[in-house]
């Protein structure tokens, strides 16, 4: 029995009792399934695993902060408080949500009001801040100190000697928040405060942070168009449209292939597979490795295209650079 089954065997018989399970981070469950990222095809996977026992967990595995902790409940139980989808299990709201970003989760260093200005300056550059909150307690914010407050008093010959003569109100946001909604705030203020349900306050996302965020994001969209563009490139005017419309996958007969940019990328694995049309390309490379690198590219886009801030795993980025700079090779070769 693999380690999941078991695990979630022993769940579902302890909820059966009334014994409520242990909780469980989300990166220790998905390692239950030998995976560290929440892709497309791992999702349904640990969805039609936990179905199969009769279980869900609260708040949904998926939307959660991939450090944060869920509970294991009966599916019944958890969809008995919820809008239900048409198969009777509870729908997840799909919403990105502020709270599921590492920075959102650092408790922030914070000062007091009545430290001096040198010690609020002193932790800012010991940490590379451009802010700082000024907070008497965990739930006790009073505002925020940075260096455009610090600077604008000093220019001004303000008087400057406590944190609470540079403090200024803080910007905050839920947990909850939308992560799209949370950009436009932190555009207009290089960072928002993030605020958990019990009114502590769980970390500071900056401006820094997001650009972070977005970069490991785009890259493999990136990479993923170029391959796809050199793909295209390695195809055209190999094959006539008959042949282009026999890689078409079976029953989607609406649609249109003139090219082979209207071919999708499994489509592609359809029209080089045969050996006699593989031939037609005129690249002397190993064709089953090639299909097998291609076939991966497949299973990584499903993954890319379905966004999620977790991004995807060092081993499948490092691939995608990979295959993108062979292909380049080829062209720089002039074999295509």
């Amino acid at each position: 029995m693999s380690v999941y089954e078991e695990k979630l065997s022993v769940i579902a018989a302890q909820l059966k009792k009334g014994v409520a399970p242990s909780r469980e981070t989300v990166r220790t469950f998905l390692l239950w399934f030998g995976a560290e990222r929440r892709g497309y095809n791992v999702i349904r996977r640990i969805r039609n695993v936990l179905k199969r026992h009769g279980l869900t967990t609260m708040p949904d595995f998926e939307y959660t902060w991939l450090d944060g902790t869920v509970a294991f409940v009966t599916a019944s139980a958890e969809g008995a408080g919820a809008a239900a989808t048409p198969s009777g299990t509870a729908a997840a709201d799909p919403t990105f949500r502020i709270g599921r970003l590492d920075a959102a989760n650092k408790v922030p260093i914070s000062v007091k009001p009545d430290a001096t200005l040198q010690q609020a300056v002193t932790i800012m550059l010991t940490n590379d801040f451009s802010q700082l909150p000024v907070m008497t307690g965990p739930r006790e914010l009073k505002g925020m100190i940075s260096w455009k407050t610090i600077g604008s008093r000093l220019a001004l010959k303000r008087p400057c000697a406590n944190v609470r003569d540079a403090m200024e109100p803080a910007h905050v946001v839920s947990v909850d928040e939308s992560l799209f909604d949370a950009i436009a705030r932190i555009a207009s203020h290089d960072y928002v405060l993030v605020k958990a349900s019990d009114k502590t306050y769980t970390g500071i996302v900056t401006a820094s942070d997001f650009n972070l965020q977005f970069q490991a994001l785009a890259e493999p969209f990136l990479l993923v168009g170029e391959i796809e563009n050199g793909l295209r490139r390695i195809l055209h005017q190999k094959f006539n449209l008959k042949e282009l419309e026999e890689a078409k996958a079976p029953g989607d007969d609406s649609r249109t292939i003139e090219s082979p940019s209207d071919l999708t990328l499994g489509e592609y694995v359809r029209l080089i597979e045969p050996e006699k049309r593989w031939k037609k390309l005129k690249i002397e490379i190993d064709r089953v490795e090639f299909l097998q690198r291609l076939n991966r590219v497949r299973e990584v886009r499903n993954d890319v295209m379905h966004f999620d801030p977790d991004g995807l795993s060092p081993d499948d980025l490092a691939f995608l650079r990979e295959f993108a700079q062979f292909l380049k090779r080829l062209r720089d070769v002039g074999a295509v």
